[in-house]
């Protein structure tokens, strides 16, 4: 009995022992399969460029071919067109390639052999700029394939979403940025019309106002000199604007006439300077009284033009209704400089000496418009309040460049300046899941990680990060929704490349 238990451990160890060896080999064999398909993810940036090159690693003696990917950071578009040079240096050896064009858009294939081992550089000139990789080349291809394996990048939280699909979309990333953010005053605003940019219409005469035609509305463009009204006087007994210009009309020619003659006498000395100065001056005011009837009146009546180019903001009076001399009729206003007054809280005030700018947002529109973006700056801030408005005005000027509605009402946030420097994103880059906020963080420019950030303040446009994010991060600034679905849509391999 004894000796078959001493049979049946030993039967168990052999068997244990030879499971644990075929085990240790299997993954043994995994690995070297994963090694396999290790590939370089090689990433560089120029101030116009992006390129992302994937290929076998540098082998000596052996063609790598490399596929690249070249995307104008302007518009995070596929480059279409146009050669590019590709630059392999090792030591004091160069070898070189010029693609003609792209094999497919944004796409550039090259076929580079290494005759030297060591560190080096992989060198992309594309439309006079340079962008620099650091490579090395090996001698032992197993070495290289462990080394890009290593270094390959990866994620459980990670998603692969390929520059094909990115070019096809809203996409773009961006550096995180390390900067200066004070504290930020969110209120509401509204734009108001510039001084010097908007005029008043007035009757020059008393009668009754007439429109042009049915087209002087409330919003009408009009240009600098078009008729918009006329006043009738005709039918009046007092004021009548028609003897008025025929009595202007009948002085004028008797001043001239009065004029000269003095003007024949005075050369044979029977009338004096005096008197000729005198006629001359009857002569040019009632010259000005006619000419103004003459220029303004027109088949007996007075007419009213636009004094400027824009639009017809108000109309004070209705068709056919008298009006006094003097009297409002419309007001015209350019829109092209406005205001923007903000309303603060008094607690706020100490910080109004401090502004460094402001960011507006429209209620109707998710874009945020910088101060800069607008052309504007800050005018002035009140330096009291009374019971009836307790808060304090910040005024802004502002280019309208975007067809701002005067009397509307916008977001404001006012930003003071600080000394502290804090990790900052696009607000666009921010993803919120149930009160937490995400960003996708770049990895290599066809794969990100899902990372959770503590946010702080926000401007409208960029919002400070209080930790998850160091500053040397790139991450995904438009689409961030985008590769979320992707993301939902399935689990990917870590590992997984993209291969064309």
């Amino acid at each position: 009995m004894r000796k078959l238990s001493i049979i049946i451990l030993s039967l168990l160890s052999i068997s244990f022992v030879g499971c644990h060896h075929h085990e240790s080999e299997e993954h043994e064999h995994e690995h070297d399969h994963e090694h396999e398909h290790a590939h370089l993810q090689l990433t560089a940036y120029s101030e116009h460029w992006e390129v992302y090159a994937e290929s076998h690693p540098f082998v000596v003696g052996e063609s790598t071919e490399l596929l690249v990917h070249f995307t104008f950071l302007e518009t995070f578009k596929p480059r279409t067109e146009g050669s590019v040079r590709a630059i392999l240096t090792i030591g004091n050896e160069k070898i070189s390639q010029i693609a003609e064009s792209p094999c497919s858009p944004g796409i550039y294939k090259f076929s580079l052999t290494a005759v030297n081992e060591g560190n080096g550089s992989l060198i992309f000139v594309v439309d006079g700029d340079s962008l620099t990789i650091p490579v090395d080349v090996y001698t032992d291809e197993e070495k290289a394939l462990h080394e890009a394996a290593e270094h390959q990048a990866q994620s459980s939280n990670g998603v692969s979403f390929t520059k094909e699909q990115s070019w096809k979309v809203n996409f773009a990333t961006e550096q995180c940025r390390f900067e200066h953010f004070g504290q930020v005053i969110k209120t509401m605003a509204q734009i108001l019309p510039s001084q010097g940019d908007e005029q008043v219409i007035t009757a020059k005469a008393a009668g009754i106002v007439l429109f042009a035609n049915d087209e002087v509305v409330v919003g009408k463009a009009v240009t600098k000199g078009q008729k918009l009204f006329s006043i009738e006087s005709s039918n009046l007994a007092d004021n009548n604007l028609v003897i008025r210009f025929q009595k202007a009309a009948a002085e004028y020619e008797r001043a001239r006439n009065e004029y000269e003659r003095k003007k024949e006498l005075f050369k044979d000395k029977i009338v004096s300077e005096s008197e000729l100065l005198k006629a001359k001056a009857e002569y040019e005011s009632a010259s000005i009284v006619y000419e103004n009837f003459r220029q303004n009146y027109s088949d007996g009546k007075n007419v009213i033009s636009s004094p400027l180019g824009g639009y017809i903001k108000q109309i004070f009076v209705q068709n056919g209704a008298f009006v006094e001399a003097g009297q409002a009729i419309a007001s015209v206003s350019q829109n092209k400089n406005l205001y923007i007054k903000a309303s603060v809280q008094p607690k706020y005030y100490n910080l109004l000496s401090q502004l460094a700018g402001a960011n507006f947002k429209l209620t109707n529109d998710s874009h945020v418009y910088s101060l800069e973006e607008l052309g504007g700056k800050v005018l002035s801030y009140g330096k009291a309040t009374d019971t009836e408005n307790p808060l304090v005005p910040v005024t802004f000027q502002i280019n309208n460049t975007v067809d701002f509605l005067p009397g509307s009402f916008i977001e404001a946030f006012l930003r003071t300046q600080s000394e502290n420097k804090v990790v900052t994103v696009a607000n666009t880059a921010l993803i919120e899941e149930m009160g937490n906020y995400f960003v996708f963080v770049q990895l290599t420019p066809e794969f990100f990680e899902k990372r959770e950030v503590q946010i702080g303040i926000t401007d409208g446009i960029r919002t400070e990060i209080k930790s998850g994010l160091t500053g040397d991060e790139r991450v995904v600034s438009k689409g961030a929704i985008l590769v979320k679905l992707a993301q939902a849509s399935g689990k990917l391999d870590a590992h997984s490349g993209h291969h064309h």
